[in-house]
């Protein structure tokens, strides 16, 4: 497969759906709610729409037109929905199965709440026998599964990684961190020499930025006793790790009153626009850096971890492509969610659109042929990690648990112990109602 790259531009997807409320259904692998296969008709298909889709639109309909030929009888119709209006639409999908696709693209922290509402088909056994599913790499297959069941097939992975200035670390004759502590003093050390750069950009609404200091000192999110979850996010590693995160916040590095409201985008946006010499970004930022100020004068390479040389562990973001549970041409749905995460369908999208592949020899051939998605690949190499599989997720990061905490620290209303202690309560709370 020829990954020779035409870059219409990365887009960053947008990361959550909200959950959909609607009832649950039970059915096994091999089975649709509807009780119908039928091999005719049109198989209906709901993917995001993109800032500039045209990129994403002419692999999708290479892929359905084979899909046509393939099965000379069915008919394929794609619609791209707005991200704006996501949320409603797949909710309208859940609750009236008339309206609703039979194939769907969806963010990778709402596998769980879709399954719980009975939204997603149980693919397991097709996806067990997929011969390209055993590349997959293990945290994006995670991204799909739900007490040991699988709901979909990975369709691309977004990770984070650390870029820096070159001109500013040549300037001051640094080098890029390879630990915690080496971030934590160049941050500082920058600031101090130069008192117009954050050393540093970080956001106290960046959760995903803040979480590989979490994981790297040993902490999580929560920990999952026999499919019932319990906030870590309190235990002495965790807080190890959101000290490390806080301490960056202060006029040393990236002021409480300028960063503690900025997110991920915002973050990026200082990087890009020479306001920040280190910024924590997306192999999907690329684009809005090679459009910014620090055009040619920046590199990434992975988020040091604790130990020197050591890589953190990153939060693999994405999307997936599911067959919904209501479909009545669940055969023919199943097929067509394989051809559109295939491996060769992931290296056009990449090609196109800069989608980093979820297959793991894929991805090892797209950072042959563009080196700057080197350091990103050695990322998820090193080993990622996944938010709890709970549809209480949706509930904790949309109810913003977690930039609370870091902002009651970075503003000196609570420390470190009260703050996770609180969100850590929260949590549990949301675990609770969600089982």
């Amino acid at each position: 497969m020829k990954l020779s790259v035409r870059f219409a531009g990365l887009t960053a997807l947008a990361t959550a759906l909200v959950a959909a409320c609607a009832p649950q259904t039970s059915g096994t692998s091999g089975t649709s709610a509807s009780g119908k296969d039928e091999k005719t008709g049109t198989v209906r298909v709901w993917l995001f729409q993109e800032v500039d889709n045209q990129p994403k639109q002419r692999v999708v309909d290479a892929v359905t037109a084979g899909f046509e030929a393939a099965h000379r009888g069915p008919d394929v119709s794609v619609e791209y929905i707005p991200v704006e209006t996501r949320a409603q639409r797949v909710k309208a999908a859940f609750n009236d199965p008339k309206s609703a696709p039979d194939v769907i693209e969806y963010g990778n922290t709402d596998t769980a709440g879709y399954v719980r509402d009975g939204g997603l088909a149980d693919v397991t056994r097709e996806f067990n026998a997929w011969s390209e599913a055993k590349d997959t790499d293990p945290t994006a297959r995670q991204s799909v599964t739900v007490d040991g069941k699988v709901y979909g097939a990975p369709y691309f992975v977004g990770v984070r990684a650390l870029y820096y200035r070159t001109d500013v670390f040549r300037e001051l004759g640094l080098r890029a961190p390879t630990s915690q502590a080496e971030l934590i003093s160049t941050a500082k050390r920058i600031r101090a020499a130069k008192p117009g750069l954050y050393g540093l950009a970080v956001g106290g609404a960046y959760t995903y930025g803040a979480m590989p200091f979490i994981w790297a000192a040993g902490g999580d999110l929560a920990t999952d006793k026999g499919g019932a979850y319990a906030s870590a996010i309190d235990s002495p590693a965790a807080r190890k790790g959101i000290e490390a995160y806080t301490s960056l916040f202060g006029d040393d590095n990236c002021p409480a009153a300028k960063c503690a409201g900025m997110g991920g985008n915002d973050t990026v946006t200082a990087f890009a626009s020479g306001k920040a010499a280190m910024a924590i970004g997306g192999d999907f930022s690329h684009a809005a850096v090679e459009a910014g100020k620090v055009k040619g004068k920046y590199a990434v390479v992975p988020l040091p971890g604790v130990a020197p040389g050591s890589i953190a562990p990153a939060f693999a973001g994405g999307n997936n492509i599911g067959v919904l549970k209501s479909t009545s041409h669940r055969t023919l749905a199943v097929d067509l969610m394989k051809r559109l995460a295939s491996k060769k369908t992931q290296g056009e999208l990449f090609d196109a659109m800069g989608f980093l592949p979820t297959f793991t020899d894929v991805r090892q051939q797209a950072a042959a042929e563009r080196p700057y998605v080197k350091p990103f690949v050695r990322t998820l190499a090193a080993g990622t990690r996944f938010v709890p599989a709970s549809p209480a997720w949706a509930q904790i990061d949309s109810s913003l648990v977690l930039p609370t905490m870091f902002q009651e620290i970075v503003s000196g209303r609570k420390d470190v112990a009260a703050a996770s202690a609180d969100a850590a309560k929260k949590m549990d709370d949301a675990f609770e109602a969600a089982r």
